[in-house]
């Protein structure tokens, strides 16, 4: 038996959710109603990749315990070029 599809696999099919006046004020206006179905695909699909991003976050800090986050801002400003936080972040 086959897995079931990844989030962005598979074919579309229409689903009913509820969301308030105000929100769907806001999403037409910035997408417009033809474009509505893509932003909401793709807002959940970074939605689901943030939180299995936090659920391996977790299971690793549960094995090797947290993060030392003077290590997590020298990699961050490695990331970011900063060129003073990155002599310090090897």
């Amino acid at each position: 038996m086959a897995s079931p599809p990844a989030p962005g696999e598979g074919p579309v099919r229409p689903v009913s959710v509820s969301l308030h006046e105000g929100t769907i004020s806001a999403l037409k206006a910035r997408t417009g109603k033809r474009g509505m179905s893509a932003y909401v695909e793709a807002l959940i699909q970074r939605q689901l990749e943030r939180d299995r991003l936090r659920e391996l976050i977790q299971d690793a800090e549960a094995e090797h315990g947290p993060s030392d986050q003077s290590a997590v801002d020298a990699k961050r400003a490695i990331l970011r070029g900063d060129a003073a936080g990155s002599a310090d972040a090897a």
